[in-house]
């Protein structure tokens, strides 16, 4: 079992907050994702469960046992790196059984460990070969093989992909989400790219200048964003915005942009004053009966979709539409969109409105 629990931990670097009182439960086997911009405070998040940095205040307990002060030598946690981090000099097998030689393990017992896992890898014919030759993919697999091979309580992981080219890294994405639900083991995941973050993890934490944004399952972080920030940097293209000044008044489930009433869920009735009015670009619907206009500024063909971008009265948008609907630069064009979809932000703060959400995906999902 590894269940991590991190209890408002905070890490300071003199007068430099890194990480800003943090609280999030990752529960035991999940895939968890640690999700950013560069310098948002994820791999100090990531060291400090590891053992690497120690938290200047906080808790993080592991299975139960208060870990925040302990070296990293004593949490029984595995750490694999973006550029690797292998031997040089040795070849594969002896890279991926070293953690086991190190802790006095038979040599009987060592070659048949090393063979188990360069077996669920696929690098059996690597083993004895210098791990200077080998492909960027390849090496990554020696390097989680050195961690798997210890049969830690959690793994730890930064960026692992990072240092792959587009066509690897996806190939390698799916392998590793693979050997997640082979193995069962927790695994704690930092990365800046979003659609790598949706596509493996069984939940996110959003973290933004020092602080937990949000955290929830990756559809939770998608339909109902906590802040203007997650959902700006969660979807490609990311939630559309469209500002006003008004109300909605309680028991309704309008609203008015421009002079047109716009639907909206009764669970958003209450927010008033400075309003941001957010919706997701497959959510918005052209509609020629629509009062709500806009005038197309460009069309960018997918495949199967087209994004078109539109310029209304509120601001830019774009809407992801079928590739066979027939739109022309410079139409006006009627908009809609489906209530359920919409979400109102506090301008000042940033805030979603927090009657739609639920208490558990909201900041620092604590639990």
């Amino acid at each position: 079992m590894a269940r991590i629990v991190i209890n408002k931990v905070r890490k300071d670097f003199g007068d430099f907050t890194a990480v800003q009182e943090s609280t999030f439960t990752i529960e035991d086997g999940e895939f968890f994702m640690l999700l950013g911009p560069s310098g948002c405070g994820k791999t100090t998040t990531l060291r400090m469960i590891a053992g690497l940095e120690l938290p200047t205040s906080g808790e993080i307990l592991l299975d139960g046992e208060e870990i925040s002060q302990k070296p990293a030598s004593q949490r029984d946690i595995a750490f694999v790196f973006q550029m690797f981090a292998l031997y040089p000099h040795m070849n594969v097998r002896k890279n991926i059984s070293y953690p086991l030689v190190s802790q006095g393990m038979r040599r009987h017992d060592v070659r048949a460990k090393v063979l188990e896992v360069a077996e669920i890898l696929g690098i059996v014919d690597l083993l004895d070969r210098p791990v200077g030759g080998l492909s960027g993919g390849d090496r990554q697999r020696v390097a989680l093989g050195r961690a798997i091979v210890r049969n830690p309580k959690a793994f730890m992981m930064d960026e692992p992909l990072g240092a792959l080219d587009a066509e690897f890294r996806e190939r390698m994405a799916e392998e590793l989400r693979s050997l997640h639900d082979r193995m069962g083991a927790t695994t704690v995941y930092v990365t800046h790219d979003q659609l790598e973050a949706m596509q493996m993890g069984d939940k996110i934490v959003v973290m933004n200048n020092a602080v937990v944004e949000q955290f929830g399952t990756p559809q939770e972080v998608y339909d109902k964003p906590a802040s203007l920030f997650v959902a700006d940097f969660i979807g490609s293209p990311s939630m559309n915005f469209l500002r006003f000044n008004g109300a909605v008044e309680k028991g309704a489930t309008t609203v008015s942009l421009e002079g047109q009433v716009i639907d909206v869920p009764q669970q958003l009735a209450g927010a008033s004053g400075d309003l941001i009015f957010g919706v997701r670009p497959e959510k918005i619907i052209l509609n020629d009966s629509s009062g709500y206009r806009g005038e197309v500024l460009a069309a960018e063909y997918l495949g199967t979709t087209q994004i078109v971008t539109i310029k209304t009265a509120n601001g830019v948008v774009k809407a992801r539409i079928n590739a066979d609907q027939v739109v022309t630069t410079g139409e006006l064009v009627g908009l809609s969109f489906v209530p359920e979809s919409i979400t109102l932000f506090d301008e000042p703060s940033g805030k979603a409105n927090l009657s739609v959400l639920n208490q558990d995906v909201l900041n620092n999902g604590r639990s």
